[in-house]
């Protein structure tokens, strides 16, 4: 018989609930431990840049409260320190805070070995059903899961594996890692500002005046020009560097989820979807929590509906003696 002329299968879905008090609602983490409680993926690559990414954070602290801040509290620019001191390092403790448990939430990884024929057997499917398996984790995948080389392990809703939090984003980290890019995007057009107003306020004031040997006026910069002009500069570069790449990844991060894509779905543009699209704001939700409140924006809340305790969606295909 000629495959062509079979008849197309149509695709089902069924919902198999996680069994409560057995290995179905268990997740070994394998490897992928910290202190044997913490989801941490021990990457080389993934682990060099989440510290590189600490360090710059570290550097922009350390040139904003001594070249900036301290120069505003040395000429009596008090309101100015207090104001602009608390938002940039709030913003900073914000980003790190969202580095954190983007970096060590469990991304919504599936239980291994649920694909063994004992599995199957609870499954009680029909006779000849097909379901999606990934032999790397011996797991059935459900719909819009992944498997990451890196972490070694199926996600779910898994959108790509970021090295600069050395972890995949998938269903359940998604918000910390938007609140990420969001607060350092923020962070650093503050830094940005604050530079260009140092620069133009101290300019004539202290590093010409520096070369001209007058004397300086107290509190343009608490340390001496040269210092400071360098320290300026590599803040510059650093905030419109960090400030554009930031900005793209939030922005596509909020395309995605409003069109409740994923990037590896982006990419797979031509493959047919076996789930149903979210509304707009239903996708937010999904992400951000069910109810909409400041504490979307709070990298210290957990959202609602993190995902973990709903049923698994698995896309089944019937055999061609059942359609």
């Amino acid at each position: 018989m000629d495959p062509a002329a079979e008849p197309l299968r149509k695709e089902v879905r069924i919902a198999v609930a996680q069994k409560q008090n057995t290995h179905w609602s268990c997740l070994d983490y394998g490897n992928n431990v910290c202190f044997n409680r913490w989801w941490f993926v021990k990457d080389s690559c993934g682990i060099v840049c989440c510290v590189f990414t600490w360090l710059l954070l570290a550097y922009a602290e350390f040139a904003v409260n001594v070249v900036i801040i301290a120069s505003a509290i040395a000429r009596d620019a008090v309101y100015f320190a207090i104001i602009n001191g608390v938002l940039f390092n709030g913003l900073v403790l914000f980003a790190l805070i969202s580095h954190i448990r983007a970096a060590m939430t469990e991304p919504g990884i599936v239980p291994k070995n649920t694909a063994t024929d004992e599995r199957i057997r609870e499954l009680e499917l029909a006779p000849g059903t097909v379901i999606m398996r990934c032999p790397k984790c011996i797991c059935i995948k459900p719909d819009r899961a992944h498997h990451c080389s890196i972490c070694k392990r199926c996600v779910r809703k898994m959108d790509h594996h970021c090295p600069w939090v050395n972890n995949c984003i998938g269903e359940n980290n998604q918000k910390y890692f938007v609140l990420f890019t969001m607060y350092i995007a923020t962070l650093s057009l503050h830094a940005i500002i604050m530079t260009v107003h140092q620069f133009i306020l101290c300019v004539d004031k202290e590093f010409l005046g520096s070369i001209r040997c007058v004397f300086l006026p107290i509190g343009c910069s608490a340390m001496n020009p040269p210092t400071s002009i360098i320290l300026l500069i590599f803040l510059l570069f650093e905030g419109l560097l960090f400030f554009l790449f930031t900005c793209i990844m939030f922005c596509t991060q909020l395309c995605a989820i409003w069109n409740d894509e994923t990037g590896i779905e982006q990419l797979q543009s031509d493959k047919e979807r076996s789930w149903a699209r979210r509304k707009r704001f239903s996708g937010l939700r999904a992400v951000f929590g069910d109810n909409c409140s400041i504490w979307w924006l709070s990298p210290f809340s957990t959202p609602r509906l993190m995902g973990n305790n709903k049923p698994y969606h698995y896309s089944v295909l019937p055999t061609s003696d059942e359609v």
